[in-house]
């Protein structure tokens, strides 16, 4: 069944942007990315259109978040953004159910930053974290972004423990992606919290840390002590 939002969404298809995006995401064979598909719709395009149909029901948003074309999927997940933070509390736990119960799909570096934090990280807010670590030891790359990412609602509110910890976790992992991650969510510590206590963590791990992860950690650090911790 084609889906109302998939008609609108289709009506924005530009196969020239498509061909870029494709590129941009690493599609290619071996490559993270590979065989996703791209209409080549813009984010505030998908924004406008999910304005529309924030509404669906579940089990439509979940129907469209399998479609083969990554925005389509990206529209789902921003419909579930917004439901989430219009819902109860009981709708909220479905949309995290749903959430993670679909993680296969949600296949790619921008479908998780931009939800990961506001649906798993929301929800766990309040209750333990022992899905995160858990996540952050599944096979699927995805799954370990996710955890990683889902720690943002925590920093953003003055948290760093439970980022601290899971970076820790995944400081072996083999990814780029991941690399990546990490220190993107080491960095906003330091921005949010405390540089201190990122600054202790950089200290504890700078030689068993790979170097992109130690790069994106120390991004806004001044130029001095950025070249110090480079030489280490």
């Amino acid at each position: 069944m084609t889906l109302e939002i998939q008609k609108e969404i289709r009506k924005l298809v530009n196969p020239e942007k498509a061909k870029i995006l494709a590129g941009f995401f690493k599609t290619g064979k071996g490559q993270y990315g590979e065989g996703d598909k791209f209409l080549g719709i813009t984010v505030p395009q998908t924004r406008a259109v999910v304005k529309k149909y924030w509404q669906l029901s579940l089990a439509e948003v979940q129907e469209l978040l399998k479609s083969t074309f990554h925005e389509e999927r990206l529209a789902a997940l921003l419909i579930l953004v917004e439901q989430y933070q219009k819902g109860d509390e009981k709708q909220k736990k479905k949309i995290f159910q749903a959430y993670l119960k679909n993680t296969q799909w949600i296949n790619n570096w921008d479908l998780v930053d931009l939800t990961a934090d506001r649906i798993v990280g929301a929800y766990l807010a309040d209750k333990p974290k022992d899905l995160l670590f858990k996540l952050a030891q599944s096979k699927l790359l995805w799954e370990r972004r996710i955890a990683m990412l889902a720690t943002f609602h925590e920093i953003k509110n003055g948290r760093s423990e439970i980022a601290l910890a899971i970076a820790e976790k995944l400081l072996g992992d083999q990814e780029d992606l991941m690399h990546k991650a990490v220190g993107w969510m080491l960095r906003e510590v330091g921005k949010r919290c405390s540089q201190k206590e990122e600054e202790k963590f950089l200290q504890k791990y700078i030689k068993v840390m790979p170097r992109t992860m130690l790069r994106y950690a120390i991004e806004r650090f001044e130029e001095g002590k950025r070249r110090q911790y480079l030489g280490k």
